[in-house]
């Protein structure tokens, strides 16, 4: 087989950047067992905001209609967020943090900075802000 017509798998941008999504996952989940990253961002931008709809929120965190509709039915599932119908159009809901969720926000606050610090350990803080200008740029 010809160096052209090779395919690394472990040399591959895709390949890589799976493997250091589902490093970044486990140490997600080490440190923050109560929600999942998903759930986290969706609280922590709402937490942010104050209110938004839910549509509104799904783009702000890049998740898609179905994905944030299943987050945020389970936040409000816990007592996280509460949902109302928007006044000027029934269909659409306003999402607001409770206190309970904002209380478990500030808890998981500094174990969310700590889960980004462990992830991007390896690398020196150049290097760490190097890799974050790279992939804005890439996004």
């Amino acid at each position: 087989m010809e160096d052209s017509d090779r395919y690394i798998l472990e040399s591959q941008i895709g390949f890589v950047m799976r493997r250091v999504v589902q490093r970044h996952i486990a140490i997600f989940f080490s440190l923050i067992p109560d929600l999942t990253p998903t759930q986290f961002a969706a609280l922590a931008k709402l937490c942010e905001l104050g209110q938004a709809s839910q549509n509104e929120l799904g783009r702000l965190t890049s998740m898609d209609v179905a994905t944030i509709k299943g987050v945020v039915d389970r936040l409000r599932a816990r007592g996280l967020v509460l949902a109302e119908p928007l006044a000027t159009d029934k269909r659409r809901l306003t999402l607001t943090p409770t206190p309970q969720g904002k209380a478990l926000y500030r808890k998981l606050v500094s174990r969310a900075r700590e889960v980004s610090m462990q992830t991007l350990s390896p690398l020196s803080e150049t290097e760490s802000q190097q890799l974050m200008v790279l992939l804005r740029k890439l996004d």
